[in-house]
């Protein structure tokens, strides 16, 4: 270990700070909680990259994206031809340059892959998981059951559709366990977006589907961690029985492959319209900024001023000073404009710019729907699936954004805290 993995350490003294400043009790710090998180991230990235039959799975999950992306890319360019990267109907002046666009590359990989989680839905597959890695909550951040299958199940199935599986018991739920599953929700990625994100990444990050599916689980202890700092647990959480509720109940196969292509195809369609509208807003007030002086002999814009705001965080989760001001940049830029123009702006930085073991944490640091659009659509769902605490929600909402943003970062100082040789 070098002086690169103790930097990280800051990362994780950082972040803890910051979420004990914000607190509503701060005599109530759960260090048992937060210390317990961080040993359990350690763990899960050790076996996950350390331990021979752990790593093969890894690769294996790195194979099935592959396979993702190619059954994906045949169906889109049976509808939408070269635009998906089927054969180009003219010659290339330089073959490298195919063009690449976004909304027929990449878009629908999320809709294949709703389609494919409601099948495994319906086969009982995911069932079996969201339950295992819902007692693995239980027992480690000792969480009741309710919320802890509802954290498991937010990993995979997404922000709003994991509380979905314990909707009867939201009610119930007290203001911290609430607030847990609307941070963890804000940490972590579902299934559907992690091979979209791993397609962008694939050029320029070795193993990026295992990365991305790493940090996505390891996030949610650090979710959990957080949000009990910022809203400690409170009384009357003993124990009660679960089950998951049959709010995703499919009459057949065929039936769970149509109703998840229609579920996608929302998630699609409103992943498209907030990068439209998020990045014509930000474009908009560029030009209003480019009005202003030149400062230090370069335009003013939003990019630039996010890159010095969050250059210090960059560094603390260990991206080397030199490169601290790209990494705050994207931090900055998965804030406010979303992590899929992050991801999009990660994938297309140059290797001189970012190193490959800078551009693996920001990964890390990425991996999440912490953004402000994601405010929206969190109390929207939310307050659907419970209704009679719709004003809690809209007063934790942007709490619950703060602890998402900085349990992603905490995520990628624990991997910076690493050997830099366990990710090869």
């Amino acid at each position: 270990m070098g002086l690169e993995n103790f930097q990280s350490l800051t990362g994780i003294a950082l972040v803890i700070l910051l979420c004990w400043l914000a607190s509503e009790d701060r005599k109530r710090f759960p260090w048992k909680l937060v210390l317990g998180a961080v040993v359990i991230q350690i763990v899960i990235v050790l076996v996950l990259f350390g331990v021979p039959p752990a790593q093969a799975a890894l690769q294996q999950v790195g194979h099935a994206v592959d396979g993702l992306g190619t059954a994906t890319r045949t169906g889109s360019a049976f509808v939408f031809g070269y635009l998906s990267g089927g054969p180009q109907p003219y010659t290339l002046a330089d073959p490298q340059m195919a063009p690449f666009v976004f909304g027929f590359q990449v878009l629908p990989v999320i809709l294949v892959v709703c389609a494919l989680s409601a099948v495994l839905w319906h086969w009982g597959v995911l069932k079996v998981i969201t339950k295992g890695f819902g007692l693995a909550f239980q027992k480690t951040m000792k969480l009741r059951g309710p919320p802890a299958l509802a954290t498991a199940a937010t990993i995979f199935m997404g922000q709003v559709e994991g509380p979905i599986f314990i909707r009867s018991y939201l009610d119930k739920l007290t203001r911290s366990e609430l607030f847990v599953l609307m941070a963890v929700g804000l940490s972590c990625v579902s299934g559907s977006t992690m091979v979209a994100y791993a397609a962008l990444l694939k050029a320029t990050l070795p193993n990026a589907a295992a990365h991305v599916l790493t940090a996505s689980i390891v996030s949610a202890p650090a979710g959990v961690a957080l949000a009990r700092v910022l809203v400690p647990a409170g009384d009357g959480e003993a124990d009660v029985p679960f089950e998951l509720d049959e709010e995703k109940k499919y009459d057949s196969t065929i039936d769970a492959m149509i109703r998840g292509t229609t579920d996608g195809l929302a998630v699609v369609l409103n992943v498209a319209a907030s990068l439209i509208v998020f990045v014509a807003m930000v474009a908009l007030v560029d030009q209003l900024l480019g009005m202003l002086p030149d400062v230090a002999g370069a335009p003013i814009s939003i990019e630039r001023g996010l890159s010095y705001l969050f250059y210090p965080l960059a560094w603390a989760i260990g991206i080397p000073a030199a490169e601290a001001h790209k990494g705050g940049e994207l931090l900055g830029v998965k804030l406010v404009l979303t992590e899929f123009t992050a991801f999009i702006q990660l994938g297309s930085t140059p290797g001189d710019i970012l190193s490959e073991r800078s551009r693996m944490l920001l990964t890390y640091a990425l991996c999440g729907f912490a953004n402000i659009a994601s405010v929206g659509i969190t109390s929207a769902g939310f307050g659907i699936l419970a209704p009679t605490r719709r004003p809690e929600i809209l007063a934790l909402v942007w709490k619950a954004l703060l602890v998402g943003f900085l349990a992603t970062c905490m995520t990628a100082s624990v991997v910076g805290l690493l050997p830099a040789g366990l990710f090869h």
